[in-house]
């Protein structure tokens, strides 16, 4: 997607919710899908009336960008995200995070449902990323680089910044929910991962494995913006868990965890505004 047609975007969003600006975006992941419209203010304006926006295809993803203002600064909520494994180009992935940029997003929260691969990671655990692994050899940047966007050769080394990673692991703490800390491992799906693949991402030093969440953090931070991700175990990984993995499995476990997320969650959008 071009820069144009993510300004167009980012125009569009303005006039339907009202509110010119936002300060955080926030991805929601499996299970949140129907966070966002319980915040104050929400202002729901689906996907399909954003020129630009792909429509998410799998089971437990929402297709609406709520607009909302939980405290001070309007917040932008992803219900729903489009995946690579989808047949999505690249640039379609990250459109949604490329625009909350450009609608003046400096901070991008980004969440997923994720296999367990560290060790004393169980299904119900949060984690808050430290670092990514991106082992589907795929990458929002490659091609021609829009200098309006970001540099051709962006810094990698603090995407998930330290002092964001402070402030979340208070706000937890606040809330009574425990958040540990992990490296968070992409592969492309839609197949879950084999036991040697799961494996191998440990041996690299992944404590979790999933299917999303890096192209965003890389296009993110490719314009500037900073992350925090935070991981909901729903299923040990393949070769760690002893049964098959579902996505009915991973459903669920996002079902049973939603209280304790959200509670993270709202506490990070009453901190970042």
């Amino acid at each position: 997607m071009t820069y144009e047609a993510i300004q167009a975007a980012a125009a569009a969003i303005a006039d339907k919710t009202g509110r010119p600006r936002h300060k955080v975006a926030i991805v929601l992941g499996s299970g949140l899908a129907g966070y966002a419209a319980s915040l104050p203010g929400a202002v729901e304006v689906p996907y399909a009336d954003i020129p630009g926006f792909p429509l998410p295809r799998v089971p437990g993803h929402g297709g609406s960008l709520f607009s909302a203002q939980p405290g001070k600064a309007p917040v932008l909520c992803y219900s729903g995200r489009v995946h690579t494994y989808e047949g999505w180009d690249m640039a379609e992935v990250v459109f949604g995070v490329r625009t909350a940029v450009a609608s003046g997003c400096t901070t991008v929260i980004l969440t997923n449902a994720a296999g367990g691969a560290g060790d004393g990671l169980a299904p119900g655990d949060l984690v808050l990323l430290k670092d990514h692994l991106n082992l589907a050899s795929r990458n929002p940047l490659v091609g021609t680089n829009d200098d309006r966007l970001g540099p051709r050769f962006p810094d990698m080394s603090d995407t998930y910044p330290a002092d964001l990673r402070e402030i979340a692991k208070q706000v937890a703490a606040d809330a009574g929910v425990e958040l540990k800390e992990g490296v968070y491992a992409w592969f492309l799906g839609p197949t879950f991962e084999t036991p040697a693949e799961v494996q191998m991402a440990k041996r690299l030093g992944a404590d979790l494995v999933g299917m999303s969440t890096v192209p965003e953090a890389i296009a993110a931070r490719h314009m500037g913006a900073r992350i925090i991700g935070i991981s909901l175990v729903t299923n040990l990984a393949a070769g760690i868990s002893t049964t098959p993995i579902t996505h009915e499995e991973v459903q669920e476990t996002a079902d049973e965890a939603r209280e304790r997320f959200t509670a993270v969650v709202d506490g990070l959008l009453k901190v970042l505004d």
